[in-house]
């Protein structure tokens, strides 16, 4: 995939550069800064690093990664969080900007980026968090890279805002709701169970009725005769078939890939908006494109369905076609539920809530 998140630490990230967190003069202190000099072999990296000299607040320069398992170290410098009015997101926005066009200079397929200027720089992580993935969805839509947001705890990854806080409560509601109908079958209350047994008697009723001639209708004849006897034109003009989902449906072909292809050109969208919007790289897609038997993982199905902005039908249909389905007993599941039934189809914003609940990531 595009983005990832992990939780690590950052100097055992594979990638062809890592990004540090940098003091504006040549020095280390403490923290990140401390243990990824260590890890790459402190005198030699300060050495790389005293030939730059001073770099100012957002500025970016790339030395050898030495011991690290990387090719690079790219050395960023981050604001210091005052009280936010002093430019702090704008000049922590160019720092991770100028850091990503490092990594294009140098020839980088994959960075690593903590969250900057969180530590001893003092910056609200929330405010960091939003400000990154922007500034990375931004950057992935004009570039082919992978970019690795490292996290090292729970404590460094905090969300906020009425979209995250409502997902726990939807969460509880929905297998709440999956336990009842387990349990008592469709009707969960006495009183679903009484509006159950009203439904029966109306079915009966029904039933009773389809037997009975209608009124001026001649013996011997049912309602389903007589039904089918009314004109066209007293059926409802707004169920138009062409309008149905079902109808749209059989347009789609059988497989999961030619279904995908379908919806692409129905929507309008390009290939490539649709393949970066769901987080996934241009060599998985033309293998995509190419295999009509294409077989993918269901997070995969997913992140497509979002980067089509399917409703909740649409995606259970390209799900089915992949063998997946959405279940009411699956966070993971209820969480894109959640995002598709408020119209919320970003992936990294989906993706943020995904890892927050410890759930595979969108994408592949």
């Amino acid at each position: 995939m595009a983005f990832r998140i992990v939780r690590n630490d950052i100097t055992k990230v594979k990638a062809d550069a890592i990004v540090n967190s940098a003091n504006p003069e040549p020095i280390y202190a403490d923290g990140m800064d401390r243990a990824i000099y260590e890890a790459a072999g402190a005198e030699l990296l300060l050495a790389e690093r005293t030939r730059i000299g001073r770099l100012n607040i957002g500025q970016a320069a790339p030395t050898p990664a030495f011991a690290l398992p990387a090719r690079y170290v790219i050395h960023a410098v981050g604001p210091v969080w005052e009280d936010g009015s002093r430019g702090e997101i704008d000049s922590l926005r160019q720092c991770y900007l100028n850091s990503l066009e490092v990594a294009v200079e140098l020839g980088c397929e994959s960075v690593a980026f903590p969250l900057i200027s969180t530590g001893v720089y003092g910056f609200p992580k929330d405010e960091a968090l939003k400000v990154a993935v922007s500034v990375f969805s931004e950057f992935l839509m004009e570039h082919e890279m992978k970019i690795i947001l490292v996290v090292f705890d729970s404590e460094s990854f905090v969300l906020s805002g009425k979209v995250f806080d409502e997902i726990d409560e939807f969460i509880e509601e929905k297998t709440v709701e999956a336990r009842q109908k387990e349990e008592y079958g469709v009707f969960g209350s006495s009183e679903g169970r009484g509006r159950r047994t009203e439904a029966a008697k109306m079915n009966a009723a029904a039933s009773y009725h389809m037997e009975m001639p209608m009124p001026g209708a001649a013996a011997g004849d049912s309602m389903e005769k007589v039904t089918e006897d009314v004109p066209l034109e007293a059926a409802d003009e707004e169920a138009s078939p062409e309008d149905t989902l079902e109808e749209r449906m059989k347009h789609i072909a059988d497989t999961w890939q030619e279904a995908l292809l379908w919806w692409i050109d129905e929507k309008g969208y390009t290939d490539v908006e649709v393949y970066k919007r769901a987080n996934v790289d241009r060599k998985l897609f033309s293998k995509i494109r190419s295999k009509e038997e294409y077989q993918p993982k269901k997070m995969t199905a997913v992140a497509f369905a979002l980067a089509l902005r399917l409703n909740l039908d649409e995606t259970q249909d390209l799900l089915r076609r992949a063998g997946f389905a959405l279940s009411k007993s699956n966070k993971f599941d209820l969480i894109i539920e959640y995002f598709i039934e408020h119209g919320i189809y970003d992936t990294y914003t989906i993706n943020l809530a995904l890892f927050d609940h410890r759930q595979p990531l969108l994408g592949e």
